[in-house]
């Protein structure tokens, strides 16, 4: 017996009944990032292995423990040829599925000079599509996701009220999206040089001192990334960081930052918790971060997550004497699916054709395709079944419509028109099935947005 294969570990299929649900989300998504002025990218799903340590940093997670490598590895005869033609397109580069979209999106806003496309001094740029990471599979966690995300980078990009829009726009998406209350946390890490100092507050001041207490982990992270540390979930960590957390040095310039932020979300009406513990796990992040939860998802309950990165932009090649500014989020389409139990909107064809003998196929295959010509979905059988059995299919599709082809309706150049939901039907010139249909599919459209909503 041959080998069955299976999908790969940390990875699913996306069935046929479930992708009218994920092109709904998708719609949705672009429908709303574009009414924010945002402007869709699409990147590649691997990139140079160093674009990621040198954005996420060296010491964070990802990098340490769930980057998906990709090496590219020729024959030696290849290898020793290419060397000797000295061709360093034939040489093998280390590569990596991308885990997150941000440093795609900054590496090609600077390599495709996207800074003052038209008038816009303002790059924002939304994106959907599949990362990539090698973490133990759980319940809203697989090894390759998908996410929808924006990032508004451009020079002196720094209003406290770009982190407010981009914050509202999240919170917007989860709410076209039917996630049921979903909870904003937010919380300041400062500037980069306020990092510096509470990275050098944190381990040499009072809170070293309990290092030995911490767990096996977050010893580990004291010395990589103290950061880390603060949002650890284990009680012990916690109770520890609690009596420091709250006071870690800001600048005035960074605390009065965060307070715009604050008042802007209020005066649009989106409800948030100051969350002290928020750091999130990558080096880029400066100013404000945010993490967004919703029921449902079990101890791993962020539907989405973002924040400021200003300093990403120098770090991965910008120009030097520009003060680039970036704000960001990227929301877990499979996450926000677990959420809420989507029923799905099954997206039927709008008629379905009989054909009552086998000889009559022929013009049930010409009127099909010019219906679909026409805008008007349809479909037909072409197994040659009863009547009945074709009749009962189009029900178990929900069609609205059927239409008939027997011996009188081909000798009359007729068709007859069932409507299935009515029980009803009508004998039509083909010549006018069309124009009539056209005006009964947009009714029975509108009905159906109407039951989805």
């Amino acid at each position: 017996m041959s080998k069955q294969f299976i999908v790969p570990r940390g990875t699913s299929d996306i069935l046929p009944d479930v992708v009218p649900l994920w092109e709904e989300l998708e719609s949705k998504a672009r429908k709303i990032c574009k009414s924010y002025g945002y402007r869709e990218i699409r990147t590649p799903i691997f990139e140079e292995t160093a674009l990621f340590k040198r954005s996420l940093g060296q010491t964070s997670d990802i990098v340490n423990k769930q980057l998906l490598y990709v090496t590219s590895q020729m024959p030696e005869s290849l290898a020793k040829a290419s060397a000797s033609s000295n061709d360093e397109s034939m040489f093998m580069y280390e590569h990596a599925l991308r885990p997150e979209a941000t440093a795609s999106v900054v590496r090609s806003y600077i390599e495709n000079s996207l800074l003052g496309v038209g008038t816009r001094s303002l790059s924002k740029l939304f994106y959907i599509g599949p990362m990539f990471r090698g973490e133990r599979p759980q319940k809203g966690r697989l090894r390759q996701f998908h996410q929808i995300g924006v990032e508004a980078i451009g020079p002196n990009s720094t209003s406290p009220f770009l982190d407010a829009e981009v914050i509202a726009l999240a919170m917007h998406l989860l709410k076209e999206f039917g996630v049921k209350e979903p909870k904003l946390k937010i919380n300041s890490l400062g500037s980069k040089e306020d990092k510096v100092n509470i990275s050098i507050w944190l381990r040499t001041g009072e809170f070293s001192k309990h290092k030995n207490d911490l767990c096996e982990d977050c010893q580990s992270r004291f010395e990589r990334n103290v950061f880390r540390v603060l949002d650890c979930k284990k009680e012990g960590c916690r109770k520890i960081v609690s009596m420091f957390v709250k006071n870690l040095p800001l600048s005035t310039e960074s605390q009065n930052y965060f307070h715009q932020v604050q008042s802007a979300l209020k005066s649009i009406g989106i409800a948030f918790e100051v969350s002290p513990h928020l750091v999130r796990g990558l080096d880029y992040y400066t100013h404000t971060v945010f993490e967004i939860t919703a029921e449902g998802l079990g101890s791993q309950d962020a539907v989405g997550a973002g924040g400021r990165y200003n300093g990403l932009v120098h770090d991965l090649g910008g120009k030097e004497k520009i003060d680039y500014g970036a704000v960001g989020f990227a929301l877990g389409i499979e996450r926000i699916l677990l959420s809420h139990g989507h029923e799905i909107p099954w997206q039927e064809p709008d008629i379905f054709i009989i054909a009552m003998k086998e000889e009559y196929q022929q013009n049930a295959f010409l009127l099909v395709q010019q219906l679909r010509r026409e805008g008007i979905g349809s479909d037909m059988n072409y197994d040659n079944l009863s009547f009945k059995t074709q009749l009962n299919h189009a029900n178990k599709m929900n069609v609205y419509y059927v239409l008939i082809l027997g011996e009188d309706e081909i000798k009359n150049n007729t068709v007859a028109l069932k409507d299935m939901q009515a029980g009803t039907q009508v004998t039509v010139e083909l010549k006018n099935i069309v124009s009539i249909l056209k005006d009964k599919v947009s009714e029975v459209r509108k009905l159906r947005r109407v039951a989805r909503n």
